[in-house]
């Protein structure tokens, strides 16, 4: 199985399947459940995730919208 990361300098973000869906994950924080991790990585680079408790802003953090900018790890 298969997920996604993005490191950025507060931290990597996942896109990981769950339930047979995609949740995006930052600092222990499900910030929402999307049907593809396509969707699920437009939504982080355009800040519309749920927000993370530590304050973190995707948009600020150069977070890209396409997935395959995103890394591939197994889980």
């Amino acid at each position: 199985m298969r997920g996604y990361r993005y490191k950025t300098r507060r931290g990597p973000v996942y896109i990981v399947p769950r339930n047979g869906r995609w949740s995006v994950i930052y600092d222990d924080d499900d910030l929402g459940s999307y049907h593809s991790p396509v969707s699920a990585a437009d939504d982080v680079a355009g800040g519309h995730t749920l927000s993370p408790s530590n304050g973190a802003d995707f948009e600020e953090l150069g977070v890209p919208e396409s997935i395959h900018e995103w890394e591939q790890f197994r889980i």
